[in-house]
């Protein structure tokens, strides 16, 4: 079992139960270092969703087109392009070695995932679905983890990506 992120043309990124506690690990450093406005934490709340030791393995992941890229052409820009820092910033490792272990499936999956994403033009027609799965501006991640000092889900549930690691 495994989980799908998505994107256009038929593109995923079809990840395993393991690689995808990889790649939002990476991606959660990451975005925890460059969020400044509403939109980023939004965005970082999407990834606190794809923590399986909460949601259940196999039970994570997301399409392109359900997130909320903004309304207006400037708004997408913007939010494509701090997706494409956060993950330009993860690609350099940042904090790796605060994991505790090699991520080694990590780059492959960082740049499927950014030729998705810079490749992905979102619709115009406005933000998707209220049911699309991205989080509203009220479910944004804005509190931190103190002991792991990423942005967390508080106060959907009491721990980051990290405190809910098993053992």
């Amino acid at each position: 079992m495994g989980n799908v992120f998505g994107g256009s043309d038929g593109r995923a990124l079809d990840l395993s139960n393991g690689g995808t506690e990889v790649f939002v690990e990476v991606l959660t450093l990451a975005v925890s270092a460059l969020a400044e406005r509403p939109w980023h934490f939004r965005f970082a709340a999407l990834l606190t969703l794809q923590d399986q030791n909460v949601m259940g393995r196999g039970a994570v992941g997301f399409d392109l087109a359900d997130v909320d890229w903004g309304a207006t052409p400037q708004q997408r820009a913007r939010a494509r392009e701090f997706v494409l820092r956060t993950v330009d910033l993860a690609l350099t490792r940042h904090r790796w070695e605060e994991l505790g272990y090699e991520p080694v499936s990590a780059e492959a999956s960082l740049r499927r995932f950014r030729a998705m994403v810079a490749s992905y033009a979102p619709s115009a027609g406005g933000p998707p679905a209220a049911d699309g799965g991205f989080p509203a501006a009220r479910e944004a991640a804005v509190a931190c983890c103190v002991r792991h000092r990423v942005l967390n889900a508080l106060p959907l549930w009491d721990g980051c990506v990290f405190c809910n690691r098993p053992g």
